[in-house]
C-alpha cells in the first residue's frame, strides 16, 4: 500500500478535485450568470503594451494590449479554508461563460498564441472571476489631415458586447480613469503620445437595441522635424534658388532659362513625393498650401524672365530703328554713329580716342541706350578721354532691366510675409 500511495497519479487526483470544486458539470454555462434577472456588471481594465503603427494611408492604428474582465458567477464559487484563488489557462475558458466583448470598427485582431494561448483565468472562492488575454488589434481611426504635418490626431479603440444589450450586461470601466494603464516605454517614430483617457456611452442599433460601449482614447501629435528636413527646407531652398536669376545678366538666356526650369521640375518632384505617401483626400492639407505657393513663386520667376526678355527685344528693335534714322540724317562726311550701352568696358571707351561728341539726341527722344555721333577731331588724347568718360558715366546704364530690380525686393519680401502668416496660422 505504501508503494501504491507513492506512485499515485497526482494529476488525475487534482483534476477530479478541481472539477468537484468548480462544479462545472452541474451547470449550464451557455447562459449568462443570473439569467433572467438584472444585468450582470462586467468591469474592464486595459494595460496598453505598445502602439505598433499608425498608418495615414489606411487610416488605422495597431495596438497590443492586455484586456481584463471582472465579473461574478456564483456557479463557480467553491469552498476554501485559506480564501485563495485558483488560476487556469485558456483550456477552462471554453467550458464556462465569459463576456462576448469585441472591438468595434476593428479590421484585424488576434489573441497571441506563442508558445500557448495568452489567456489567464483566475477564480475566487466567492465566484468572482478575472479573465485576462493579450490581444493585438488593428482598428480604424478617422484622421483629419487639413493641418498635416502640423496636426494632432485623436483615435479610439471601442469595446462592446456583441450579443448582450444593456438589459443583460452592463459593461463599465472598473476603476474609472485608472482602468487604463500604459507602458512608459511606448514611443512612435512620427508621433508624440500626449495622453490616454477613457470614456463610455451607450450605442444604439435599430435592430437590436442599446449596448454599453467603452472607449480607449489617445491623442497623438506629429513630430515636425522630419518634415522640415524632407519637405519645407528643400522647398524653401528651391524658391531662393529661383531668385538667383534676378542677378544674372538678362542676355544670358541659357543660364536663366535652365535655372528656372530646374527649380520648377524640382518643386514638382517634391510635391509628388509628399502626396505619394498620403491618402487621396478631397480637401487641401497645410503642406499642400506651402508647396503650391512655393511652386507659384518658382513659376513666377520663370515668367518674370520671359517678360524681361520680351521687353528687351522690343526695346532693342526700337533702338535699332532710331539708330538707323539718325545715321541717315547726319550730314558730316567723316563722322561715325555708334551705339553705346552697358556692354562697353573702359578699354572699349578708350578705343574711341579719335572721336568727339558732335551731336546728341534731344532730351525728349532719349532712349535707354544713348545714340552718340562722333566726328573725327585732332584734339589731344587727354581731353578726348575726359569728355568720353564723362559721357559714358552719365549715359551708359547697367545691363539690368527695371523688372529685375523690383523683383529682387518684391519676391523675397512677399515670400517672407507668406511664411510668417503660414506658421502663425498652422503651428
Amino acid at each position: 500500500s505504501h508503494i501504491l500511495r507513492k506512485n499515485q497519479d497526482l494529476t488525475k487526483a487534482r483534476k477530479g478535485r478541481t472539477e468537484q470544486l468548480l462544479k462545472i458539470d452541474e451547470h449550464d454555462f451557455t447562459m449568462r450568470p443570473a439569467f433572467g434577472g438584472p444585468a450582470i456588471p462586467v468591469g474592464v481594465d486595459v494595460q496598453v503594451e505598445s502602439l505598433d503603427s499608425i498608418s495615414e494611408v489606411d487610416m488605422d492604428f495597431t495596438m497590443t494590449l492586455y484586456l481584463r474582465h471582472y465579473w461574478k458567477d456564483e456557479r463557480l464559487s467553491f469552498y476554501s479554508t485559506n480564501n485563495k484563488s485558483m488560476t487556469f489557462d485558456g483550456r477552462l475558458v471554453k467550458k464556462i461563460w465569459v463576456p462576448d466583448v469585441f472591438f468595434v470598427h476593428s479590421k484585424r485582431s488576434f489573441i497571441h498564441d506563442t508558445t500557448t494561448d495568452n489567456i489567464m483565468l483566475r477564480v475566487f472562492p466567492d465566484g468572482h472571476v478575472l479573465y485576462s488575454m493579450r490581444v493585438t488589434v488593428t482598428a480604424m481611426c478617422n484622421m483629419d489631415f487639413s493641418h498635416f504635418p502640423l496636426d494632432s490626431q485623436t483615435c479610439s479603440l471601442e469595446l462592446e458586447s456583441y450579443a448582450y444589450t444593456d438589459e443583460d450586461l452592463m459593461l463599465y470601466w472598473k476603476n474609472g480613469n485608472e482602468s487604463l494603464k500604459t507602458d512608459e516605454k511606448i514611443s512612435l517614430s512620427q508621433f508624440l503620445i500626449q495622453k490616454f483617457h477613457t470614456t463610455s456611452r451607450l450605442a444604439f442599433y435599430s435592430s437590436t437595441g442599446w449596448y454599453n460601449r467603452l472607449y480607449i482614447n489617445f491623442t497623438l501629435r506629429r513630430h515636425i522635424f522630419f518634415f522640415l528636413l524632407q519637405t519645407y527646407f528643400p522647398a524653401t531652398l528651391m524658391v531662393m534658388l529661383s531668385w538667383v536669376s534676378f542677378w544674372i545678366d538678362r542676355r544670358a538666356v541659357p543660364a536663366r532659362v535652365s535655372l528656372g526650369i530646374t527649380t520648377v521640375l524640382t518643386m514638382s518632384t517634391i510635391i509628388t513625393g509628399v502626396n505619394a505617401s498620403m491618402p487621396r483626400v478631397s480637401y487641401i492639407k497645410a503642406v499642400d498650401i506651402y508647396l503650391w505657393v512655393s511652386f507659384v513663386f518658382v513659376f513666377l520667376s520663370v515668367l518674370e524672365y520671359a517678360a524681361v526678355n520680351y521687353l528687351t527685344t522690343v526695346q532693342e528693335r526700337k533702338e535699332r530703328k532710331l539708330r538707323e534714322r539718325f545715321s541717315c540724317s547726319c550730314g558730316i562726311p567723316h563722322s561715325k554713329t555708334m551705339m553705346l550701352d552697358g556692354n562697353y568696358s573702359e578699354s572699349d571707351a578708350n578705343s574711341l580716342a579719335g572721336y568727339t561728341r558732335n551731336q546728341m539726341v534731344p532730351e525728349e527722344e532719349k532712349p535707354e541706350k544713348v545714340v552718340v555721333h562722333l566726328a573725327m577731331s585732332n584734339e589731344s588724347n587727354s581731353s578726348r578721354k575726359r569728355g568720353l568718360k564723362g559721357h559714358v558715366g552719365l549715359r551708359i546704364i547697367q545691363n539690368t532691366h527695371a523688372i529685375d530690380k523690383y523683383s529682387r525686393l518684391i519676391f523675397p519680401g512677399t515670400y517672407i510675409v507668406f511664411n510668417l502668416i503660414y506658421w502663425c496660422v498652422f503651428s
